[in-house]
């Protein structure tokens, strides 16, 4: 029975669980009155859960709502809205606000509104004074009491008939400002005003403008009074006397400039009156400025001063101002209109200039140690003027120029550049060098002592000199130097190497080597090397000839190898030929001597045995059979002789017969090498460099 109320139990109970079932349709957030409302208006933020039950029962909702990802308002309800009240919407509630309700372990948000409070709270601005002196500061703030910073504060500052002065500050971590405005001459009442500005949606709002702060300037002294006596129109040569005064509120820390063109004449501290004297001059025509300052107060008065003329500029003239040495010059100061005045003739330096004579005019014998600038001044009531200044220059005749080439001697590697100085040890420069080639004028320069040539055009049979000319400003006219004649260097070209005999030479004969070349110019060093496992320089000489010989008498086996030639000049290039291959054999002799030492035990044990054959016949057969024995060994003795004439290495004739390799060898190897002339071995080894070259 217990078991049937519980069956039952739990049953009813499933059946109640299943019931209770509920979806979220949709989560919405309203704004009401308007997603855009004005500062200080209130505003409802609605958030609604529209959500679907199989039956009608209760369900506890949870509703968030957050503004830019920031909790701003939470309740719990059993209705299906909730509702975020602001009373006065304030422009720190533009937003984007967004709803999240939670039900029965279940959650859905809404989508996101954007709300927008339009127009900001008026700023408040507050100076630090209201009163002020020229040159203090005034320190304003402004603040935007119910703005959430980042802002923008722009403050103003309004003069009187003057467009207003104006500085911004960004503030990203407060609603407030503070700058600084400097009091200026000139500024009497002034104005202060500010406003704020924002950035929503990527636009910019601005605040209404704060309310107007009002401050007063005083003067902590009059602007300065500055006078000339006797007058501000005056001739040179008299004293002219400034003077500069001014009123001040308190004297501590006052201070007085007199400037002409930004230089200070003239200055006084903690002095209500400054003054300063001098003679006049031309110079000192133009704008004077008087100065009072005090702290960052500053103010000025300007003063043109007109200074007329005495006398005008001295003028110097010279007799010629380019001169050989020693020939005369006279210099002469003149005023125009007017003759009074004490004269000085003076040479200019760097260290100071030199005295030569008071007097209108000079005369005298120069060198080129007078080269220079000269002037001449005139003096006339303590009045100095100076003329402008006349050079003079003097000039030493040029020397012969010599010509020579850069780094070396008179010759040059055909395919290379030829470089030529011209140098001329005396003469004023400057100099013109003049560069030919033959009769043709290659290059002209301008210098001091020398020049240089650059011909790259050089060619082998160039057979013209070279000259140059050099010249200055002196009478004398122009100096030649000598004709330079240039060897031209030509460089070797195809150097080759020949031997008779060629390839394989006998133990202990003569081998004749001959290294030539195509074209180079002499004299030519040629080197003959033999090479094996390294190179052994065998013969050296330097010959005024295309092609030099060298013999070596007794060739033995360490002279096999590889042999070449270099062949250079005072091109220095060194050309090598191609390698022939030398290799020492035995001599006919020593293969005779070889050969008897083998087929002589051959034969007597041949004669032996044929002895003992013989004998035993005889011994068996008698007379008959020794008559027929020894006829055979007759024969037998002449076949030998034949066969023996046949296979040697004999050869019955002489001469020279071409090998595989279309070199020049000896017939006949058994025999001395013939002995020839000079030419005929010179032809032949030639002949055998020449095929020896198509061959390779």
């Amino acid at each position: 029975m217990y078991l049937a109320l519980l069956v039952i139990f739990l049953q009813c109970s499933e059946l109640y669980t299943q019931e209770e079932v509920f979806t979220f349709n949709a989560v919405e957030i309203k704004v009401q009155p308007s997603v855009k409302v004005k500062n200080g208006a209130p505003v409802s933020i609605v958030c609604h859960a529209d959500i679907s039950k199989n039956t009608d029962f209760q369900l506890k909702h949870n509703f968030t709502i957050f503004k830019d990802g920031k909790l701003v308002f939470m309740t719990v309800s059993d209705k299906g809205d909730a509702q975020y009240e602001i009373p006065m919407a304030r422009s720190s509630d533009t937003g984007d606000y967004e709803c999240t309700v939670e039900a029965g372990r279940k959650t859905k948000s809404s989508n996101s509104l954007h709300v927008w409070v339009t127009g900001m709270t008026k700023p408040i601005l507050t100076a630090e004074k209201k009163e002020v002196l020229e040159g203090d500061v005034v320190k304003l703030r402004c603040e935007l009491p119910e703005e959430v910073p980042p802002l923008y504060f722009f403050f103003r500052k309004i003069k009187m008939n003057s467009t207003p002065k104006e500085k911004h500050v960004f503030e990203p971590y407060r609603n407030f400002s503070v700058v600084e405005f400097s009091v200026e001459e000139g500024d009497n009442i002034l104005q202060f005003d500010c406003f704020g500005r924002r950035t929503v949606k990527l636009e910019f709002e601005n605040s209404e403008h704060s309310n107007k702060t009002l401050v007063t300037v005083r003067e902590p002294f009059i602007k300065p009074t500055l006078s000339a006596k006797p007058s501000n129109n005056i001739t040179e040569g008299d004293r002219i006397q400034f003077e500069c005064s001014t009123v001040v509120a308190r004297m501590r820390d006052i201070e007085i400039i007199l400037q002409k063109n930004k230089t200070i004449l003239n200055s006084v501290r903690d002095e209500k009156i400054l003054k300063y004297s001098a003679i006049a001059t031309l110079e000192d025509s133009g704008e004077y400025l008087c100065k009072v300052e005090q702290g960052r107060a500053s103010k000025t008065t300007k003063l043109n001063v007109d200074v007329s003329e005495l006398f005008p500029k001295p003028i110097l003239a010279a007799s010629m101002n380019k001169l050989d040495e020693n020939t005369e010059l006279t210099l002469s100061c003149s005023i125009s209109g007017f003759r009074k005045a004490n004269f000085s003739i003076l040479r200019k330096n760097s260290n100071g200039d030199i005295w030569l004579k008071n007097s209108r005019n000079l005369t005298m014998r120069v060198n080129v140690n007078d080269t220079g600038s000269y002037i001449c001044k005139a003096e006339v009531k303590g009045i100095v003027k100076e003329s402008k200044p006349v050079r003079i220059n003097v000039y030493a005749p040029v020397s012969k120029p010599t010509l020579s080439v850069i780094g070396g001697l008179p010759e040059v590697v055909l395919g290379k550049p030829l470089r030529l100085i011209c140098h001329s040890v005396t003469g004023t420069p400057p100099i013109t060098f003049t560069f030919y080639k033959g009769n043709e004028i290659k290059k002209i320069v301008i210098n001091d002592t020398y020049a240089t040539f650059l011909d790259e055009n050089i060619r082998r049979n160039d057979k013209r000199g070279y000259k140059c000319d050099a010249r200055n400003n002196h009478s004398s006219g122009v100096k030649t130097s000598n004709i330079l004649n240039i060897t031209v260097i030509v460089p070797i070209r195809n150097a080759s190497l020949g031997s008779i005999p060629y390839g394989e030479v006998e133990d202990g004969s003569e081998t004749a080597f001959l290294c030539s070349v195509k074209e180079g110019s002499w004299p030519i060093l040629f080197r003959i090397f033999r090479k094996t496992d390294h190179e052994v320089l065998l013969f050296e000489k330097s010959e005024n000839a295309d092609r030099v010989m060298w013999r070596k008498e007794a060739m033995n086996r360490q002279d096999t190898g590889t042999y070449y030639c270099i062949a250079s000049n005072r091109a220095n290039v060194d050309v090598k030929s191609h390698p022939i291959t030398i290799s020492v054999i035995l001599a006919s002799w020593q293969k005779g001597v070889i050969a008897a030492f083998v087929l002589i035990p051959i034969a007597g044990a041949v004669a032996l045995t044929l002895w003992w054959f013989l004998w035993k016949k005889k011994k068996a057969k008698g007379p008959s059979v020794e008559m027929s024995g020894s006829a055979l060994a007759t024969n037998l003795t002449s076949e030998k002789l034949t066969r023996q004439h046949n296979d040697g290495d004999y050869y019955s004739g002489s001469g020279y017969i071409e090998d595989s390799e279309n070199h020049m060898k000896s017939t006949d190897e058994s025999k001395a090498p013939v002995q020839k002339g000079t030419e005929t071995v010179y032809s032949e080894i030639r002949k055998a460099n020449n095929e020896n070259t198509r061959a390779s």
